[in-house]
Parts: structure tokens; C-alpha cells; sequence
């Protein structure tokens, strides 16, 4: 009798459990449900005034966009429903995979109601003010107004030295503009992110978006190692370039604006290979259009959709967005013909091919990468083809002759553009870590050691200027610099996988993946349809059979 008893107590405890179960379940979904009523129209309106704000650079366009914002900051900040999502994510009731992956979703989006909706919204209209003064920025030399392009194109090209620092101090001039709307903006996120029980904003940031800030702390120390002699190395190298190139007497005579680039973040053309050659008389958007449609990954919808040339208050940079997370994928370019606007393209519909091939049968708020920086990989992966001999030859159309005699400076060119890349992401993730911390120290000072430090950069003698505030990043794309990084791991993680496992081949020298659907296929199935239903980790290791590891970037660029 003792055992039947038992049994029936047992059965009634799982039935309880199985009663409270489903309750908890109907009541997530209903959530869901009413959640997604409102944030559905609102995201479409959202992204598209984003959008046109952005091409436009109108006042009008950008208030809109603000007040759109702040409609999102307040469907998220309803208290009621985080204590509700809070109840459902304690009890632990919820064992529906897809569910619970939705449950934590909304419940790290909802964590921001504990924060003062007053205080949000002051950081809206702060982030849109600083945006629309980059946007509406400049550079002015000798009375002329330049654009980002003519900018890049002195720094990169000229050989007079004192036309190159007039440039690159000009270029500066955005940094005393913003500099303390940035500070203010920082310690208003600080506060916010007090409020809810983290140490600071950076701390938030990446908690918030599924990253343990000691776990990429740690990766970073690592490549800071892995990367600190090669780097050395080839810095040597660029010196001994310059000091010839400038007819310069020693390499004490560098300054920052003699590397060809205003932040020393892209690879200066020290090797013998002109890869913008190949591209002057290039349509950039038949090349793109072409490639992707080639490996299975067609973007002529979106090509169509997409603004890709410059115009007077358009924004200067480039990204894509997806309006609606329904297939209308766009991206926003200031195309020339030239090797850097091709990594761009190829690197901004790695993006939106990523976006267009997402399950839109999953949940509306699973519809996305399964992290930031997996999109980053996928574009990067692809940008990094520009540079590459066999995609020239195979998309370009040179001879086999050019390919070979181009072949080893052009893989120096990428080595070199990751490895000074790498560096100038340490910078980056430092100076946002630190001024997160201590936002109140000599952040001008900060700087120049981060950069001393990492990238071997002489500061000017005697320069106290918001150099840092600059760099739009920081103050519109808080703490995402270091996903960047991450991005260019898992891109080489991604490469080696695809050309040993997919495409079988022991080749990791000359390969394009030009016309091979094998690899849209791969990319498709493996990455892009899951979108965000698994976890990052989960879902790099069930596309490559690893986790993120460092190995192939260190096998790829630094070994």
C-alpha cells in the first residue's frame, strides 16, 4: 500500500507541475503575443525613418527618427512587464527550447524598464543631437569642404606631408564639437546602468548582449600577446617605408599622418601591388551583385533597394539595416571604384545576405544574427576578397600571369591590414572600457598612451585635443568596437571550415568560393536560417564543429 501511495502522490505532484507548466507557458505566449503587436509596426517605422534620415541628413528626418526612438524606449521600459517576465523566468517553468530562447530575449530588452524612463529618453535625444553633428560635419581645408572620400584619398595619396597634417588636423576639427556632448552622453549611460546594479555602462553593454566582459577581457589580453611581436615587426617595416617614401631623415620624423589613414586602423599601401587598379574601371555593384548571385546568395532586390553613392547630407559611412526583418534588407554606400569601396560592398551584403536568409518563420525577436559579431564574421569573410589574387582573377578577370606575379604581396597586403587592424581594436576596446570606468580622467591623454601603446603611433608634441571623439563609434555604436575583433576570429574560423569541409579542398591559399553554391548553401543552412534561435556559441559550434577560437585567425595571419 505504502508504494501505491507513493505513486499517487507522485502523480499528483506531476500533474501540479504539469498544470503550473502549461500556465506558465500560455501566459509567455500570450506576452509574445501582445508584445509583438506593438513592436512589430513600431520596428518597420523605426528602421525606415532611420533610413531616410540618414540619406537625407535633414533635421526633419532626424527628429523623426528621435521620436521613434523614444516610442521604443518606452515600449521597453513598461515595468509590469519585466515583473512579469521575471515571475516566468524564476519560477522555471518554461522548458519550450524556442520559448525560453524568447524569455531571455525579452527579459535582457525589458531588464532597461528598472531604469528611469526620463533618463532613457534624455540619452535618445543626446545620441540623435551628437549623429546628426557627425552627419552634418565637413572637413574645411583652405576653404574647401571635403568629404570622407576626398579625405581618405589626400592621406592615402599624397606625398606632401604638410598638406597631409592640414588634412588630418582639419579632419580633427568634429572632435572639440562633440567632445563634451560625448562625456555628458557617457556618464548619463553610467548613471542608467548604476540603476540597474551594474558597474558601469561598458560592464552593461556586454552583459547585456550575451558576452561575459571577463571572458572578452581575456580574449583580448590573448591577441594582444599573440599579435604584440608580429605587429612590431611589420610597424618596422611601414617606418622604413615612410622615412624613403617622405624622404624623411629618421623614423622619429613619422607623425600619425603619414600612415594614410586618420586612425591608422587600415593598412597603409607599403607593398609593391596596386589593387585599386583593378577596380577603376569596374562597375562595384555588377561585381557584388554577380559574386553573390554566384555562390547561391542572390542580393539583386536588395542592390535595388540599397542607396550607394554619395550626395550632399547623406551620412558619409556605410552599414545595412533590415526594415522589417521580413526580407527588406538594405544598405547605405558612398561607392568608388576602388579596392577599399569593394571590400566594402562585399562586406556590407555579407551582412545582408546574412539578414535576407533568416527563418521568418522563427519569432519575430529571433529573426536576427545570433549575435553581432557573427554578422561581422560573415562580412568580413567576404570583404576580406577583395584583396585576394583569385578572386580577382576570378571575378576581376586578370590573367593567371598577374595572380601569380601578385600573389604574395596582396596576401602581405591582408596580413597587414589584419594585424593593424587587430591593433586598432585593442585601442578601441580599451579607451571605451577605461572612459567607461573613469570617465572623468584626462581622456585626450588616455588616448595617445592606448595609442603609443598598442600602435606604435608617435603623438604630436603638444596636442590636448578630443582626438578620441572623432571616432563616431564611441559615442552612436557604444561598446561594440570589440565585436569587430571578434568578427575577424570567427571569419577565419568560418574560411578554414568552408574550404576544408565544404568545398574539400586542402587549398586555404587561392580561394574565392567564386561560383561555388556549395558555400551559400553551407552558409544558409548552418548560419543565416537559425538566426538568433541558439545561443553564438551553440551555433558556431554546430556550423564548424568548434567553439570560437583564436586558432585559425592565429593560423591565418600571425603563424
Amino acid at each position: 500500500m505504502k508504494s501505491l501511495c507513493a505513486i499517487a502522490v507522485s502523480l499528483l505532484l506531476l500533474a501540479g507541475c504539469s498544470s503550473k507548466q502549461e500556465k506558465m507557458k500560455k501566459e509567455l505566449t500570450d506576452f509574445i503575443h501582445r508584445h509583438d503587436s506593438v513592436l512589430i509596426p513600431l520596428y518597420k517605422q523605426t528602421a525606415m525613418a532611420a533610413w531616410e534620415a540618414a540619406i537625407s541628413g535633414k533635421p526633419e528626418d532626424f527628429k523623426k527618427s528621435e521620436a521613434l526612438n523614444l516610442k521604443m524606449v518606452a515600449l521597453y521600459g513598461d515595468r509590469k512587464s519585466l515583473k512579469k517576465l521575471e515571475e516566468i523566468k524564476i519560477s522555471g517553468m518554461i522548458t519550450d527550447t524556442l520559448l525560453n530562447r524568447q524569455l531571455d530575449h525579452l527579459y535582457r530588452s525589458f531588464l532597461m524598464a528598472k531604469a528611469d524612463t526620463a533618463k532613457l529618453n534624455a540619452i535618445v535625444r543626446m545620441e540623435t543631437m551628437i549623429e546628426q553633428k557627425y552627419g552634418n560635419f565637413r572637413t574645411e581645408v583652405k576653404g574647401k569642404k571635403l568629404t570622407d572620400n576626398d579625405v581618405d584619398d589626400i592621406l592615402k595619396n599624397s606625398r606632401d606631408a604638410g598638406l597631409q597634417k592640414e588634412v588630418w588636423e582639419a579632419q580633427k576639427k568634429i572632435g572639440p564639437i562633440v567632445a563634451d556632448d560625448i562625456k555628458k552622453l557617457v556618464k548619463m549611460r553610467n548613471e542608467v546602468s548604476r540603476d540597474l546594479g551594474f558597474r558601469n555602462y561598458h560592464q552593461m553593454s556586454l552583459t547585456l548582449s550575451d558576452q561575459d566582459p571577463r571572458e572578452v577581457n581575456t580574449i583580448f589580453d590573448e591577441l594582444d600577446s599573440l599579435t604584440k611581436k608580429s605587429f612590431a615587426r611589420v610597424k618596422d617595416d611601414i617606418d622604413a617605408y615612410f622615412v624613403n617614401y617622405y624622404k624623411l631623415k629618421s623614423r622619429s620624423d613619422l607623425m600619425p599622418w603619414n600612415y594614410q589613414d586618420r586612425f591608422f586602423q587600415e593598412a597603409p599601401k607599403i607593398y609593391d601591388v596596386d589593387l585599386d587598379k583593378y577596380y577603376v574601371d569596374k562597375n562595384l555593384e555588377t561585381l557584388t551583385t554577380v559574386y553573390y548571385d554566384g555562390i547561391g546568395l542572390p542580393i539583386g532586390e536588395m542592390i535595388g533597394k540599397s542607396d550607394l553613392y554619395e550626395k550632399p547630407g547623406k551620412n558619409q559611412h556605410a552599414f545595412c539595416t533590415d526594415l522589417n526583418n521580413e526580407g527588406d534588407v538594405r544598405v547605405l554606400c558612398n561607392i568608388k571604384p576602388n579596392s577599399k569601396w569593394m571590400n566594402t560592398m562585399l562586406h556590407e551584403f555579407g551582412h545582408a545576405v546574412y539578414d535576407r536568409n533568416i527563418d521568418t518563420s522563427l519569432p519575430f525577436i529571433l529573426r536576427e544574427p545570433a549575435h553581432t559579431f557573427t554578422t561581422e564574421a560573415i562580412a568580413m569573410m567576404f570583404g576580406r576578397f577583395s584583396k585576394n589574387p583569385q578572386w580577382l582573377r576570378d571575378m576581376a578577370g586578370i590573367s593567371e600571369e598577374e595572380k601569380m606575379k601578385i600573389a604574395e604581396n596582396s596576401f602581405k597586403t591582408l596580413r597587414l591590414e589584419q594585424l593593424v587592424f587587430s591593433r586598432w581594436a585593442q585601442v578601441m576596446y580599451r579607451f571605451e572600457k577605461g572612459m567607461y570606468e573613469n570617465p572623468d580622467q584626462d581622456l585626450n591623454k588616455f588616448w595617445w598612451d592606448l595609442v603609443e601603446k598598442y600602435q606604435l603611433l608617435k603623438r604630436p608634441e603638444g596636442r590636448n585635443e578630443p582626438d578620441w571623439a572623432t571616432k563616431i563609434h564611441i559615442a552612436t555604436y557604444p561598446c561594440y568596437y570589440h565585436n569587430y575583433l571578434l568578427g575577424e576570429l570567427l571569419a577565419s574560423q568560418f574560411y578554414y571550415h568552408i574550404v576544408g569541409s565544404v568545398l574539400k579542398s586542402g587549398d586555404y591559399k587561392f580561394q574565392s568560393f567564386a561560383g561555388k553554391k556549395e558555400v551559400g548553401t553551407f552558409l544558409k543552412e548552418k548560419v543565416f536560417v537559425p538566426g538568433s534561435r541558439w545561443y553564438w556559441n551553440e551555433m558556431i559550434e554546430r556550423a564548424t564543429g568548434e567553439k570560437l577560437t583564436a586558432k585559425y585567425y592565429a593560423k591565418q595571419f600571425v603563424e
